[in-house]
This record gives C-alpha cells, sequence and structure tokens, in this order.
C-alpha cells in the first residue's frame, strides 16, 4: 500500500484518484492520530443518494420529488443565445 501525508495526497490528488481507481491502495496518513485512510473507488447508487446524504425517508423523498416537479413545471426559460447580454435577460 503506498501511503501518504495529507498535503502530499492534497498535492498529488488527480493522480492518486486514477491509481486508486486503477486498483492501486492508497493510504493516507492522518497526522493526528497516526491511523491510515483508504483512498478507494466506491459504487454511487443514485436511488437511495438523497436518503443517505440528507436522511430523507422514502415518503419525504417522494414528496419533495412531486413538489420540485410541480415547480418546474410551472418554469419558463428561453434559449441562451451565447452572449453576456443573455445571460442578464
Amino acid at each position: 500500500m503506498k501511503t501518504l501525508t495529507a498535503t502530499m495526497a492534497r498535492n498529488n490528488l488527480t493522480r492518486l484518484m486514477k491509481r486508486a481507481l486503477d486498483g492501486e491502495d492508497i493510504g493516507i496518513v492522518y497526522g493526528a492520530t497516526g491511523e491510515v485512510v483508504a483512498l478507494r473507488p466506491v459504487k454511487v447508487y443514485s436511488q437511495d443518494w438523497a436518503c443517505l446524504e440528507y436522511g430523507f425517508t422514502d415518503a419525504e423523498l417522494k414528496r419533495a420529488f412531486r413538489g420540485i416537479r410541480k415547480l418546474a413545471k410551472n418554469e419558463k426559460a428561453a434559449k441562451w443565445d451565447g452572449t453576456l447580454k443573455g445571460l442578464r435577460d
């Protein structure tokens, strides 16, 4: 396992993430305790992300989704012409 300090990991994060995605074990040493934290890829499932992230129940998530869809349905949008003026209008 490759181990690094937090500063070294921060300075090389993109390269380290690529190595972790390629299957290499990467450890970052937490300076206060000397414990090692692993940098590993994880699978994220969008179906339960909001529940896990915000602590929603399934019923609360469905109610929020319906409310957002209702609000979005009433929104009006114009196609952006690619200019700065178009952003301000």
